[in-house]
């Protein structure tokens, strides 16, 4: 069985930096893209950013210059580095991986608060 596990998340100021990190584990064969989405009160989820194996990167149009996303496949893991946080930042954040174990799927994080505010 195949799980991710989110950290990172928190409260933060208006201008401030949070680093999430994604770790994957179980039967994994390979992972081809990892991207993180959120979801903030009332709204649909939107893909933030996402990362593919062979690091080529793709980022919202909302957190371009702000947001890096990174990968050590080595340890399973993706990372999202937050910097500038806005207020409208504040979501849950998800992480998401096609994975290819006994089969190939997509596979969804717990997910993890981020709140920005004063």
């Amino acid at each position: 069985q195949v799980q991710l596990v989110e950290s990172g998340g928190g409260l933060v100021q208006p201008g401030g930096s949070l680093r999430l990190s994604c770790a994957a584990s179980g039967r994994i064969f390979s992972i081809n893209t990892m991207g993180w989405y959120r979801q903030a009160p009332g709204k649909q989820r939107e893909l933030v950013a996402q990362i593919t194996s062979d690091g080529d990167t793709n980022y919202a149009d909302s957190v371009k210059g702000r947001f890096t996303i990174s990968r050590d496949s080595a340890k399973n893991t993706v990372y999202l580095q937050m910097n500038s946080l806005k207020p409208e930042d504040t979501a849950i954040y998800y992480c998401n991986a096609i994975i290819a174990t006994t089969g190939t799927g997509r596979y969804w994080g717990q997910g993890t608060q981020v709140a920005v505010s004063s």
